[in-house]
């Protein structure tokens, strides 16, 4: 199918807009598209003084707080697994809780973003074991001497929360290095791959979201490619977590304040451990404050007959762990089938603080080093003229750069030659699960010394 313009905008002077004012324009485009099913696949462009400085394909990415994503796998204990994959999890949208919302370019077909980070490895060991016995969950007789070293362990360990990643760690890092390409534009797919060999540790997935503005917010859902992250534990017999995404409203829109709230479920499932979690995101009543609370259960579950899907589903003799709290904020976890709330403070464990936590820095390769199609370079002159508020050179910029890729699409409509990806080998895939050529193999590979050269890739 040919390519389409995206909807037209308004011209636009160079005269900076407040928050306000630029909230205000948002809506009032956004109101054209009031009944259209799906918002991402409108590809529709802002006008530049709307658009946050930052490539798509930068933006979206996981890692906000790499060390709590480099401490998985580390205990031996199939349930501290799941919790570190969980820790993980309530960082990796760490942007929205200490950032506001923002729109960032739309991606072109065939567009690249790579980076590093210098993870810290310091992240507090999760060991219910030890856990167990001070709680009197442990159904095997202990001494008094060994249950008196626990509950001394246990008070140690009443947070289990990962460090802020310092811009210079100190300590001993690991290296992770991660590589995303756009594979589709009809509909708006990416395919990404996290790797960090030095934990033999790996994550990936499309990302593709479903848009639809209601009148007063966005309610933005995982698409249909988007089935949530895979992270792989290489070193486990590959014992692999599916965590999928809850979907999120875009509100503010009428008081001129954007925010984020949740009122979904999202699931982490594990097939080799047969541990589920199911984490309940509660929406916030009409007339209350934001609370932004979410509730959790771990259980464990036949992945043949996966037929839980709310807590209230499931029996409280399979239930191992609860968990609570506010995903902006702090969440605690306890053991057992016990409501968090019911067990004493001293056995509520911080599972995550994220108050002491900001998006955590990336290593970018240099200038010279990037291709005509890496995010960076490709948006370089938007990105200039924005942050010194040529609004309009922006925006010509940005049609210029748009106009190439429908070139591009008739082209490739013209010669009957579908787009190939180079460094994934699915466009998308119903399993959700990307796989690396050999070129993206090598990039990531590369990336791991510290080389950026494309030189015999590209």
């Amino acid at each position: 199918m040919a390519s389409t313009p995206p909807a037209t905008i308004p011209p636009e002077e160079d005269t900076p807009q407040s928050d306000g004012s630029k909230l205000k324009t948002f809506l009032s485009i956004l109101r054209k598209f009031i009944g259209v099913s799906d918002l991402a696949a409108v590809r529709f462009s802002l006008p530049s003084q709307l658009l946050e400085p930052t490539p798509n394909l930068e933006y979206w990415n996981y890692l906000d707080s790499p060390s709590a994503f480099a401490a998985i796998g580390t205990s031996d204990d199939p349930l501290d697994r799941m919790l570190e994959v969980l820790r993980f999890w309530f960082t990796k949208d760490l942007k929205y809780v200490k950032g506001k919302p923002c729109k960032p370019y739309n991606s072109c077909l065939g567009e690249f973003f790579r980076c590093n980070w210098e993870a810290e490895d310091n992240a507090p060991l999760i060991d219910t074991k030890s856990l167990r016995v001070v709680s009197g969950l442990n159904s095997s007789a202990s001494s008094v001497k060994s249950a008196k070293a626990a509950k001394s362990d246990a008070r140690a360990a009443s947070s289990v929360s990962v460090a802020q990643t310092p811009s210079s760690p100190a300590g001993r890092t690991v290296k992770i290095s991660y590589l995303t390409e756009q594979t589709s534009h009809h509909p708006p797919v990416s395919a990404f791959y996290v790797s960090c060999p030095a934990k033999g540790l790996h994550a990936r997935g499309y990302d593709q979201i479903s848009a639809k503005f209601t009148g007063t917010a966005i309610k933005v859902s995982p698409g249909e490619h988007n089935l949530g992250i895979f992270i792989t534990l290489e070193r486990r017999d590959n014992e692999t977590y599916q965590l999928t995404h809850p979907a999120a409203h875009l509100g503010g829109l009428l008081r001129g304040a954007l925010s984020v709230t949740v009122g979904d479920v999202a699931y982490v499932t594990c097939a080799t451990t047969k541990l589920k979690a199911i984490l309940h995101y509660i929406e916030d009543g009409w007339l209350g404050r934001a609370q932004n609370k979410v509730e959790g259960v771990i259980f464990r579950y036949d992945p043949d007959n996966d037929d839980k899907v709310r807590i209230k589903d499931v029996p409280d003799s399979d239930v191992v762990a609860r968990l609570g709290g506010g995903w902006k904020d702090k969440i605690v976890f306890t053991l057992g089938p016990k409501p968090v709330d019911s067990h004493p403070a001293d056995q509520q464990i911080t599972i995550i603080d994220l108050n002491p936590l900001t998006v955590a820095p990336k290593t970018l390769p240099p200038k010279e080093e990037q291709a005509e199609n890496e995010s960076l370079k490709l948006w370089d002159g938007v990105t200039e003229a924005i942050l010194s508020k040529q609004y309009s050179k922006a925006t010509n910029i940005k049609i210029e750069l748009e106009e190439k890729q429908r070139e591009k699409a008739r082209e490739r409509e013209r010669t009957n030659e579908p787009f190939v990806p180079v460094f994934f080998a699915q466009v998308t895939d119903k399993g959700g699960k990307p796989d690396l050529t050999e070129k993206g193999r090598q990039v990531l590979e590369r990336a791991q010394k510290e080389d950026w050269n494309l030189e015999g890739i590209l």
